[in-house]
């Protein structure tokens, strides 16, 4: 990074939580720590606090009784805008060349509104796919209907949440998505340029190294909200195709919380639960994994799948979402057409001892490729490109980082 880098006020949808979204605002807040870059920050939590480090201003702020649950990890509050009073000076005095925000939570309305009224150029990241969310709840809470009742449902709301997503997204200047598809549909929908922002993984803490077992049953691990949108009943669908098929030395690792635990609990006979876990207990979890299943079709990346690369675990994912951009056909993973192949490539990776060995071994040499240094690099890249007025073509971040 160069001196005069711009000033980057970062406003994330999420900061504490265990996420992909959250991960990566941890991590390019210690990027900017690291490059000695002016970097101010603001995210909500259960404090209300300043916390200065460096060149780093971390602003926590906290929601009001006025909040609605987005799922049992993500609120909403709707009086977050009141903390615009407080935000709006400092802001004056940090004196930022772009607002960057991660989605249109209540974090995220704040710094667009704190933006406009500051006439401070605006960026945004496309993180979540909420429209396919809006079809997979709506599909789950018309289950009683139709099929085709049903699916027409389902379907006009995913077209009017992404309509309204998408008008939201017209207002910055310059828009973050996580792959090539969302580029291309956000490019279509905004008008607006469009930047591959991937992902990296920290390739310390998951390793190999962490794994501590030595046989035992075959360990189908799964790491993630346990939630409708992300098709976690896939899960005991693929536990019932093994046991039908004859297979009996296997367990499952369920990682993660969410509304659809207990369903999952109730219809799944060898898995075990662990609930969230962080730091030493997730990297151990991960590298104890044989393979890693993923069956959501409406992650924009998938950042766990990276997790699992780092620690030497191939994955078998589905051919909807960011995580078949990841995954090397054949080499550190599958990707699967459908169920069916979702449990031939499971069973596939199970019956062959030199295939798993020559993916854990891929797996682990991907995530080594992958670095948050050049990914943020490339974001300033394209921050400059922008206050210069330059046209942005829809290009990687990591390519203009290189150029």
């Amino acid at each position: 990074m160069k001196k005069g880098s711009p000033r980057v006020a970062f406003f994330p949808c999420v900061y504490h939580e265990v996420d992909g979204v959250a991960q990566t605002s941890r991590h390019f807040e210690a990027f900017a720590r690291r490059q000695q870059t002016d970097f101010f920050m603001v995210h909500a939590g259960p404090r209300d606090e300043v916390v200065a480090n460096g060149t780093v201003t971390r602003v926590e702020l906290p929601r009001s009784p006025v909040k609605f649950p987005l799922d049992r990890a993500h609120d909403y509050d709707l009086l977050f805008l009141r903390h615009y009073r407080k935000v709006e000076p400092m802001l004056r005095d940090f004196r930022p060349d772009v607002v960057q925000i991660t989605g249109p939570s209540d974090v995220g309305t704040l710094g667009a509104y704190v933006a406009y009224k500051l006439n401070i150029p605006l960026a945004a990241t496309w993180q979540t796919n909420l429209h396919q969310y809006a079809r997979r709840r709506m599909a789950a809470a018309t289950a009683f209907l139709p099929n085709a009742a049903a699916g027409q449902l389902a379907d006009v709301a995913a077209r009017l949440s992404f309509r309204a997503t998408a008008r939201f997204y017209k207002i910055p200047r310059l828009l973050f998505a996580p792959n090539q598809e969302m580029i291309r549909v956000l490019k279509t929908a905004t008008g607006k340029p469009c930047y591959l922002m991937s992902h990296a993984v920290d390739t310390m803490v998951f390793r190999p190294e962490l794994r501590d077992r030595d046989g035992g049953p075959f360990r189908i691990g799964y790491v993630g909200r346990l939630t409708t949108e992300k098709s976690v009943r896939s899960l005991a669908r693929l536990e019932q195709r093994l046991l039908e098929k004859g297979y009996r030395d296997f367990e499952f690792v369920v990682v993660g919380e969410g509304a659809e635990q207990e369903w999952l609990r109730n219809n799944m006979r060898q898995a075990e639960f662990t609930g969230v876990l962080t730091g030493p207990d997730l990297w151990r979890t991960f590298a104890n994994f044989d393979v890693l299943a993923f069956p959501s079709e409406t992650d924009t990346f998938g950042l766990v799948v990276l997790e699992a690369f780092a620690s030497g675990v191939p994955a078998v994912v589905t051919d909807l979402g960011g995580p078949q951009d990841t995954v090397r056909q054949g080499r550190t993973g599958f990707i699967a057409r459908d169920f069916d192949e979702f449990v031939s490539y499971t069973q596939r990776i199970m019956d062959e001892p030199a295939l798993l060995a020559s993916m854990r071994a891929a797996a682990r040499e991907q995530a080594l490729e992958t670095s948050w240094d050049r990914i943020f690099a490339g974001m300033y890249e394209a921050y400059e490109r922008c206050l210069c007025s330059v046209p942005v073509e829809s290009r990687s971040v990591l390519d203009v980082a290189t150029t």
